[in-house]
């Protein structure tokens, strides 16, 4: 049971990370449509051939999200989901959208996270943000139990991961600082990056402010504006596009709870069923991965990522990361493009950038940072504060 691997990205679009945007603000919808349009010419498909669409929502519209977007470009399509896992729906629309094409449903998807600025309504925002990933709604057992004594939004809840791992497994600071450091010499070779030409040391990072202990500034995400975009296509239109395409060949998904507070074990996490899944449905081997796209908010992410994932046993993250080059021209690829730790973390955009780091890897299309060789390709996606958990293996042909 699984995939045949005969449906695979094509194209892709991103824009680059800003912190300070410079494009002008457009709605959601005509940002999903500029995006489709670019991913689309990327590839060299037509509009009209679009019948499929994957969206994480519509800002301008909170029910109908696929419709919305359906009406706005006039295309009619018969996949047409809203796929709502957080940092993980990027990857969670790529495998259903790989699905639906291989089930005939569909021969050309497109998904797309828009993340630009959009115009606001005369008074500012209508929802305040500092809840980050907690929900502060009527009923919600977050805004009972959680958000009132200020458990709430993200850098506490992964604060208390990386406390619990340092209670059972010990923690060496300068070996998750190395992540952030051999992430951002990935971004100084790669030009859309939006911390490219600021080189890091691990002193820098232990160095720079405690945020939320044991989590340095320089080993959290940051959020900016972007978007990016990727078409999926049939294996018969897949082999006429522009480009090498990049097989989805297996994934995974697992979820187990919102809350870290309902966790039943918080450096034991859901990635772990969805990195088995996609391994044993692709049929490939760990030492297959030419490099590694994983979502990386916060560095103790990326350990437990490395952990869970079975390059290495549990508790012995760090020595794996001092053990192994993590960057392109390593022996451990790690986030080539930077990871949202250095390139850029833009809304939902940010688990896209994995994604469509992976293909363009496969693609050969990188820049300075491409990989001499590269043919299998993990993308992992995590969504809340190690919440939802989506993993692909994409390959090359």
């Amino acid at each position: 049971m699984g995939l045949r691997g005969d449906a695979a990205i094509v194209g892709v679009a991103e824009w680059k990370p800003e912190r300070r945007p410079t494009r002008e603000p457009m709605f959601s919808f005509e940002q999903y449509a500029e995006l489709a349009k670019e991913a689309l010419d990327d590839a060299g498909i037509g509009v009209k051939e679009v019948n499929g669409l994957c969206t994480t929502g519509v800002r301008e519209s909170s029910m109908f999200a696929p419709a919305t977007l359906s009406e706005y470009m006039g295309l009619p399509v018969n996949l047409a989901e809203h796929v709502d896992l957080g940092g993980a729906s990027s990857a969670g629309m790529i495998w259903r959208a790989a699905a639906a094409i291989e089930l005939g449903l569909c021969d050309v998807v497109v998904c797309a996270t828009p993340s630009g600025p959009t115009p606001q309504p005369p008074g500012g925002p209508v929802n305040p943000g500092y809840l980050g990933a907690s929900s502060g709604a009527f009923g919600s057992p977050q805004a009972e139990f959680d958000i009132p004594y200020g458990n709430l939004a993200q850098n506490c809840g992964y604060a208390q991961i990386a406390q619990r791992y340092a209670a059972e497994f010990g923690y060496d600071e300068r070996a998750l600082a190395k992540i952030a450091v051999d992430q951002r010499t990935n971004a100084c070779a790669y030009p859309p990056a939006f911390f490219h030409g600021q080189p890091i040391t691990v002193d820098d990072v232990l160095n720079s402010p405690m945020i939320a202990d044991p989590l340095h500034l320089l080993e959290i995400v940051m959020p900016c504006s972007g978007g990016a975009a990727v078409v999926l296509a049939s294996r018969e239109r897949a082999l006429s596009t522009n480009h090498r395409p990049a097989f989805l060949t297996g994934f995974g998904e697992h979820l187990a709870f919102k809350t870290p507070s309902y966790a039943e074990d918080l450096v034991r996490t859901p990635m772990k069923p969805a990195a088995d899944k996609a391994f044993e449905m692709a049929g490939v081997a760990r030492s297959e991965i030419d490099a590694a796209q994983l979502y990386d908010c916060y560095t103790i992410t990326v350990l437990l990522a490395l952990e869970d994932m079975g390059f290495c046993e549990k508790g012995e993250g760090a020595r794996f990361v001092n053990d192994h080059d993590l960057t392109y021209e390593g022996d451990f690829p790690l986030n080539t493009n930077g990871g949202q730790l250095s390139f850029g973390q833009p809304g939902m955009s940010g688990g896209m950038s994995h994604v469509t780091e992976g293909a363009r890897q496969i693609m050969g299309r990188g820049d300075a940072n491409q990989l001499e060789s590269c043919d299998t390709v993990l993308v992992l996606n995590n969504g809340g504060i190690m919440s939802e958990q989506v993993a692909l293996i994409l390959r090359g042909e």
